[in-house]
């Protein structure tokens, strides 16, 4: 048998077992009530000039503010980041990083902003194997060894610098205020803290603040208070992020990590010398439009741009959102994109990713040949777009949802999408001054290579960057921008952003028709289909084409915005407690 040969049968059953793991932990996350038995008639909201939209009513109304300030979309992002670190701190934090794709319109430039934990230097390959063998889900994330360097707060730093228009100090006091004054916890918020109740009790100083003298979550309406949180951001709104990547702050992240039950290894001179980057966009074409996202670490645009210039050779805007041929079509698209995606993503300062050549539209087309008219590939073995599967090795990594996602547009026509991160529900559970540590590191491949020694290309190695999912991107139209979309939801994002471009760009729904359209798509094992939805009715006739169909929860949280001849319309998923604001016409 060929290397290549081997290589491929030995891997499908490799990214099956990965993709079984994520369908099971993508659950997780509880549906917003209003959409339990079915989805809402939530429009979508009209203005000009400028919006945001977020996850949470209260950062959407903090970074509204900031721009009827004068503020930039960086300004606003920012501001509404830090409330929502507050207020849905289950998804993202200080303790997290993101990606921030940002749209100057005086120069219309386009720039990634790359705030990405990084492994401590002391990490080694084989961080969470134990006897040769992956560690139990659960074990891996609610562990100090999951604990990557935070970058969110110097991502921040570095958008500002070069994009932001008001003082660094002001665009901290919403949060502040919050904090000091307290808020009330929503719906979503007492769910959150109900579902992960015993692993949050686990953690003393969690406890403390997410449960009751009796250990039991907080009740909806409870003002919730964060004087720990308010000290912190006060002390960077002053000083600047060393304030909290150097001295005591940064030494309690330390000490916290490194006194957790299971220990690990983070340093005080990880945080010092943690740096955000600046990246170029990854870009690719899709009908008329040219759209552009986060480059690898993250794998999120990349694979969405992979499955629309797959999907590009059928005809989508012909079949519609109810179509089960769409469906089918998308789902084996999507199998195609995460399989290559399980090869060849990882952090480009430690290897090799074949972004060209993954987009190439000779190669798109001869994977989108693979997909049959009347019936399912089933798991889908990765391409070989730059002769490097024999050098690679399948990853097995476990992407969790707990993130959020931002969309604003200023009055300076300034366009921003913005994913940011902790990773699974409250992170590593570890609580320090008033913020959850993530849990990024588990996005590693649990394993580093495979039987014959090919490494994997996201395996982990000290200063590198996990992969991510998150898909944060900016759509173009006649070289203007037209549309800025994004979502959490773990290894499931890239989907989500799929189907919402779809809507947009090939059923010519609204922005928020487009973001409620049933969740649905392959990660390259089951067909999913997201539960209580029109789609379930679809099960049968996919079967009937040789899907495995699993019907499952999708908790997504995409937000957007539209940019048409001078009007924005924007929306926000009613899976979640999103608000949309932007200038009354």
């Amino acid at each position: 048998m060929s290397i290549r040969k081997s290589i491929l049968a030995g891997c499908a059953a490799a990214l099956s077992s990965a993709a079984v793991a994520q369908v099971a932990v993508d659950t997780h996350e509880n549906l917003n009530p209003e959409i339990a038995s079915g989805y809402t008639t939530r429009q979508a909201v009209t203005g000009r000039d400028l919006m945001v939209a977020t996850a949470n009513p209260l950062a959407t109304q903090a970074g509204y503010r900031i721009l009827q300030k004068g503020g930039s979309a960086v300004d606003a992002a920012i501001a509404a980041q830090l409330v929502l670190g507050l207020t849905e701190p289950q998804s993202s934090g200080i303790g997290g990083g993101g990606f921030l794709v940002h749209y100057a319109a005086a120069n219309r430039q386009l720039r990634v902003y790359d705030s990405r934990e990084t492994a401590p230097a002391a990490a080694r390959p084989d961080r969470f194997l134990r006897d040769g063998k992956p560690l139990p889900f659960a074990q891996a994330v609610n562990n100090g060894l999951s604990v990557g360097t935070p970058g969110l707060l110097r991502g921040l730093e570095l958008a500002h610098r070069q994009q932001g228009k008001l003082p660094w100090r002001s665009l901290f006091q919403p949060a502040i205020e919050l904090a000091t004054q307290g808020f009330a916890v929503s719906p979503r918020l007492h769910a959150q803290i109900k579902e992960s109740r015993d692993a949050l009790a686990a953690q003393p100083a969690a406890a403390r603040y997410f449960l009751d003298a009796a250990g039991n979550p907080w009740p909806v309406g409870h003002v919730l208070k964060n004087p720990d949180y308010a000290a912190v951001l006060s002390r960077v709104a002053d000083k600047g992020p060393d304030a909290f990547y150097h001295g005591d702050i940064a030494r309690d992240i330390v000490a916290a990590v490194r006194s957790h039950a299971s220990p690990g290894d983070l340093s005080v001179a990880d945080l010092a010398g943690y740096r955000a980057r600046v990246r170029e966009a990854v870009c690719g074409n899709y009908r008329e439009y040219r759209l552009c996202g986060a480059p690898p670490p993250s794998s999120g645009p990349l694979a969405v741009l992979q499955m629309l210039g797959i999907l590009q050779h059928f005809p989508m805007s012909q079949l519609g959102p109810n179509s089960v041929q769409a469906v089918h079509y998308f789902a084996e698209a999507g199998r195609l994109a995460y399989a290559d995606r399980g090869f060849y993503v990882g952090d480009p300062e430690f290897v090799r990713v074949p972004v060209q050549a993954m987009l190439n539209p000779a190669y798109l087309a001869e994977r989108a040949a693979l997909v049959h008219l009347d019936r399912s590939m089933g798991t889908a073995l990765p391409g070989d777009p730059a002769k490097l599967l024999s050098q690679r090795a399948p990853d097995d990594a476990l992407e969790l949802p707990s993130t959020t996602h931002v969309v604003v547009v200023d009055a300076q026509g300034n366009v921003l999408s913005m994913t940011n991160t902790i990773e699974s529900a409250f992170g590593s559970k570890i609580f320090v001054r008033g913020f959850l540590l993530n849990n990024e590191l588990t996005d590693f491949s649990m394993s580093f290579q495979d039987p014959e020694g090919r490494l994997v290309a996201n395996r982990v190695q000290p200063g590198k960057r996990p992969r991510s999912s998150m898909a944060p991107m900016i759509v173009f139209r006649d070289g203007q921008p037209y549309m800025a979309v994004g979502s959490p939801g773990g290894s499931a994002i890239i989907n989500y952003v799929a189907k919402t471009l779809v809507g947009v760009l090939d059923w010519n729904l609204d922005i928020q028709q487009a973001i409620a359209l049933p969740n649905m798509g392959s990660r390259n094992q089951a067909t999913e289909l997201e539960q209580g939805t029109a789609l379930v009715e679809m099960a049968p006739l996919l079967r009937a084409k040789g899907h495995e169909v699993k019907l499952t929860d999708f908790p997504s949280g995409i937000q957007g915005i539209v940019m048409d001849r001078g009007v924005l319309t924007g929306g926000a998923d009613p899976r979640r407690e999103g608000l949309v604001l932007g200038e009354k016409n």
